[in-house]
């Protein structure tokens, strides 16, 4: 049985690929890791498939993880992904994109440089990453079974031998990343604003 949505016409927009916008938005700093840990469900939540894109000035974290993962779909399949936690993170002008077609949704809070975005227990899956980082203690090459900086069990991270990266903060200027999910604790969104535009870009980055 078909419900009202699933059988919009041609030229109409799928209001459920909106979804994806009600995940709060989140950040992650380091290299991206190579390779993906065969199996190894990094994130006990499923994802559309669909990525978002987000930007920042400047992003403070302490009890940084990075490895390699991968993120279940609804339909049983999984996406590839560098899995980043981050124990505790302000966040300064950031902004979040997810765009469908010629419409695109914006997020955007932080601006205040004294009134930055404040995020705990951040888990973000993403596919790429840029922007200039600064780790602190950064223990780089260590089995991601192990890690547990970002307050994480070690148990909850990748496969049992498989690559990983730990520090005890990291600063990371003129973020742009691209992401499949972000899952938080708490996130604070100081200022916060939401727009949606039609047919004329408004993305974080290009």
């Amino acid at each position: 049985m078909k419900d009202a949505l699933s059988g919009q016409g041609e030229g109409r927009t799928n209001w459920r690929r909106f979804a994806i916008a009600a995940v709060i938005p989140g950040a992650v700093a380091g290299a991206l890791v190579a390779g993906v840990a065969s199996g190894a469900l990094a994130a006990s939540f499923s994802v559309s498939g669909t990525q978002f894109k987000l930007s920042a000035s400047k992003l403070e974290g302490t009890g940084f993880t990075q490895y390699s993962g991968a993120l279940g779909k609804a339909d049983g399949s999984v996406v590839p992904a560098a899995m980043s936690g981050i124990k505790s993170a302000t966040i300064t002008n950031l902004c979040q994109t997810v765009a469908v077609g010629p419409i695109v949704l914006r997020i955007e809070a932080g601006k205040d440089a004294g009134k930055p975005v404040e995020a705990s227990d951040l888990l973000i899956g993403m596919s790429e990453l840029g922007g200039d980082a600064t780790f602190t203690n950064i223990d780089i090459g260590q089995d991601a079974s192990t890690l547990t900086k970002d307050g994480r069990p070690a148990a909850q991270h990748g496969a049992v031998g498989s690559f990983g990266q730990q520090a005890d903060g990291v600063t990371i200027d003129n973020l742009k990343q691209v992401a499949y999910s972000t899952s938080a604790s708490t996130f604070k969104l100081t200022g916060m604003s939401l727009k949606l535009y039609v047919g004329n870009g408004q993305e974080c980055f290009s």
